[in-house]
């Protein structure tokens, strides 16, 4: 039996050839080689080709700063980068082989959008580099961490999940985050805390975060919210009022929205609600004392105790102050006496009243100053139909353009005063409910409609003695007796001839009998000689017979005047 010689290395390389097609085939592919050597830092391996290679034992170490554990025989995976330099050895890379390994393991995750794992060993512009089993991954800062993270160092070299976000395995590109994967983790434990809560339940956390709105509680690995309406019953303007951040607070589960997850925490539900009782505590018409909390334009709230205020309406803060601000009446945390005028313990709502705790000035003006009073004020103001005069308290009184002055029209009476100047007036009616005060200024005037000779009031078609006060183009102006009421008398009522109705004839202070003939709109009353002459002419006519019976008219009238002038 013939012998077969063993085959050389140059048939060997032949039939590699015969396999693969050549040598050059090797290049760019991760082949399996042997460890035939160990000289100083290299490793002699031997992948079939003509030479061998060597590779830096660097690179076979587990990681970065370690010894490898390589001995002559183990077979390891190198990328064959060229299969012969210039020295006519072959260029191997157990780096390479690592990375392109890795790279068709990553492809497979990534196609399942599976999580790998990788370690962070280096910072870069905008991130760092993760280490994913030998290729290189890039980690945009962006996505280290759910919050932004100041410090990177206790994060790296220590091995962790990832999420792939991005392969180009032409450009050797890959991008990852580890924020994802904590996401992930952060709702898979969110959804399970979640089943395990309930409504209604009472439960520790602590104070995450602190907003204008209200806190962020974090309850063991998810987070709800403590409006800063269910932190306490009494008004808090800002959560960092009653707790901090750190903070642990007992809060109860007010809600659970299991399809958002979002959970709403209240404090104050854990303390007895103040408002039960509160028709009892608070019966209408009741005086207490509370401290104004805010203000605002339709007008003020005070806390009557921790948890219950009550409005006090821009209408109930004072009897003299109409279309004010709150603000210009009282101030925050002021102390103030109220009423309590209203009470809705089912709407949570006590209306107050600030005025009803202080006396009623139109009360008060009424007991010191009885209607026919005298007082005294100044012109606040002059409208169309009257004068507003200011009195005691800060009320005002009116005086009405027919009270202002007799003989006058209201037109005219109006013009007599000026706004800041203090007058004298009398009280005529008040009405407190209504909060008014009637007064009248002409009734302090001589020669109001007073009394006609012995206490009797004068009336009308009565003949009176007048005085002569004034000599106008139109007539005169006169007063019955001597402190009677004064009134007027026309041009035309000054006698039944032309000849007689020249006021030029008169004089001041002439006295003479006038008729009454009526009153104007402020009880005026108006005089006529006219119709006094006509009246005695008639009575005359009638006494002592008609012009008929053959006296004349003269002798008539003769003896009627002397009949008058016997009387008087």
């Amino acid at each position: 039996m013939a012998s077969t010689a063993a085959p050389s290395r140059d048939d060997f390389a032949a039939m590699l050839d015969d396999m693969f097609g050549g040598a050059d085939s090797f290049e760019g592919r991760v082949v399996l080689g042997t460890v035939t050597g160990i000289e100083n830092d290299l490793a002699v391996i031997d992948v079939g080709l003509k030479s061998e290679g060597r590779v830096p034992l660097r690179e076979f170490a587990p990681a970065p700063g370690q010894k490898a554990e390589l001995k002559i025989g183990d077979e390891v995976e190198v990328y064959v980068d060229r299969v012969e330099n210039m020295h006519g050895e072959a260029m191997l890379s157990r780096d390479r082989a690592r990375r392109e390994a890795a790279w068709d393991k990553l492809e497979v995750e990534f196609a399942k959008t599976a999580r790998v794992e990788g370690t962070i060993f280096g910072r870069v512009k905008g991130g760092f580099t993760v280490d994913l089993s030998g290729a290189v991954a890039f980690l945009p800062g962006s996505q280290v961490d759910i919050r932004p993270v100041r410090d990177v160092t206790p994060l790296m070299d220590i091995p962790q999940p990832f999420q792939i976000l991005k392969m180009d395995r032409k450009r050797g590109n890959i991008v990852v985050s580890r924020r994802a994967v904590l996401e992930e983790t952060r709702a898979e434990q969110r959804s399970g805390l979640i089943q395990s809560l309930a409504e209604g339940q009472i439960i520790e956390g602590v104070v995450k975060n602190i907003t204008d709105y209200g806190a962020f509680v974090d309850l063991g690995g998810i987070d709800g919210l403590l409006h800063v309406t269910d932190l306490s019953y009494k008004r808090v303007q800002h959560p960092s009022e009653m707790i901090n951040i750190g903070d642990t607070v007992k809060v109860q589960i007010i809600r659970i929205n299991k399809d958002t997850q979002r959970i709403s925490l209240g404090m104050k539900q854990l303390e007895s609600d103040p408002w039960d009782g509160a028709g009892v505590k608070y019966p209408v018409g009741a005086k207490l004392s509370g401290r104004v909390t805010n203000i605002t334009e339709y007008g003020a709230f005070v806390e009557l105790e921790p948890g219950i205020e009550g409005l006090v309406h821009v209408s109930e803060m004072s009897w003299t102050k109409k279309n004010v601000h709150p603000g210009k009446i009282v101030s925050t945390s002021q102390e103030v006496d109220v009423v309590v005028l209203e009470v809705d313990a089912e709407k949570r709502r006590i209306s107050l009243g600030l005025k009803q705790a202080q006396a009623n000035p139109w009360e008060a003006f009424a007991a010191a100053h009885p209607i026919g009073s005298t007082v005294e004020g100044e012109v606040k103001n002059a409208t169309e139909f009257g004068l507003f005069i200011g009195l005691d308290n800060d009320v005002d009184g009116m005086v009405h353009m027919s009270d202002i002055a007799w003989g006058v029209s209201g037109e005219d009476a109006l013009n007599l005063h000026r706004k800041g100047e203090t007058v004298q007036a009398v009280v005529l009616d008040i009405d407190s409910e209504k909060e008014r005060i009637s007064l009248g200024m002409k009734q302090l005037e001589r020669g109001g409609p007073v009394t006609a000779g012995a206490g009797d009031r004068i009336g009308k078609n009565q003949v009176v003695t007048v005085t002569v006060l004034e000599v106008r183009d139109a007539g005169l102006e006169v007063q019955q007796g001597d402190d009677g009421a004064t009134g007027f008398i026309k041009r035309t009522d000054l006698g039944r001839d032309r000849d007689e109705q020249r006021p030029e004839r008169f004089q001041v202070g002439q006295k003479f009998d006038a008729m009454v003939t009526g009153f104007d709109r402020s009880k005026k009353p108006t005089f006529s000689i006219k119709a006094m002459q006509i009246s005695e002419e008639k009575q005359a006519v009638a006494q002592y017979g008609s012009s008929d019976s053959g006296a004349s008219l003269g002798d008539i009238l003769g003896e009627a005047l002397k009949a008058r002038e016997s009387k008087k």
